[in-house]
């Protein structure tokens, strides 16, 4: 199997399974992936999950331009192609709108990382970024920035963001997030949530810094 064959395969599984996951409703959000320097496949703009197909996928460069396929890709595409202009060890970008996920985007409240595991998969907690209109180059900008530290960001008003050594791992982080998220708005009904020790913070983070700087490339 092709180098690009093997990411559109990645990409169209993490695409379903998000939808099969509750991660997404009709054909909200988007899925990603770099296959070099200058090809990233991309799911395409109004085409349910369910029915998607490899020939549905499209191929753009680093500019958005469409090499490849016959639709229109995700209008989030910016947004995409940013987190692999900024961080050119991601393989892999994930747009979901998981419900417990998208409390706290609209509520502009980061997810605690109170979890030790979730220090190691995302890298701490999970920032807010500020309101920009979807689809733009502004949102691609805002919502980048924040992933420099961090394998999730919300955006306001919207949804999450998750990048990944690839589709799979993009699609594992939102997965994560969305849990954790879920376990935080629990926690808040319980008496509140209780941060980890600052020690186990930073020996965490570390973990997750070797792992993204060691692995995701390749």
């Amino acid at each position: 199997m092709s180098e690009i064959d093997r990411v559109r395969a990645e990409v169209l599984a993490a695409a379903k399974e998000l939808d099969e996951r509750g991660l997404v409703s009709g054909t909200a959000g988007n899925v990603s992936g770099k296959v070099d320097d200058r090809r990233f496949v991309l799911t395409p703009s109004s085409v349910p999950y369910r029915s998607m197909t490899l020939e549905d996928l499209v191929v753009v460069d680093l500019d958005g331009e469409l090499l490849e396929g016959h639709r229109s890709p995700t209008s989030e595409m910016p947004l995409h192609l940013e987190c692999y202009r900024l961080y050119p060890e991601v393989g892999g970008v994930v747009h979901c709108h998981a419900r417990h996920a998208s409390m706290f985007a609209v509520a502009h409240r980061p997810i605690p990382a109170a979890i030790d595991e979730f220090v190691i998969y995302i890298g701490g907690d999970v920032p807010c970024a500020e309101y920009r209109q979807s689809g733009t180059g502004e949102l691609a900008t805002e919502v980048a920035k924040h992933l420099a530290e961090r394998s999730a960001a919300l955006m306001a008003n919207h949804g999450l963001l998750c990048i990944g050594k690839d589709a799979p791992d993009a699609l594992h982080s939102a997965s994560v997030v969305e849990h954790n998220a879920q376990i935080m708005w629990g926690a808040e009904t319980v008496g509140g949530i209780q941060p980890l020790p600052q020690g186990a913070v930073e020996d965490f983070t570390n973990i997750y810094a070797f792992v993204r700087g060691e692995t995701w490339s390749a």
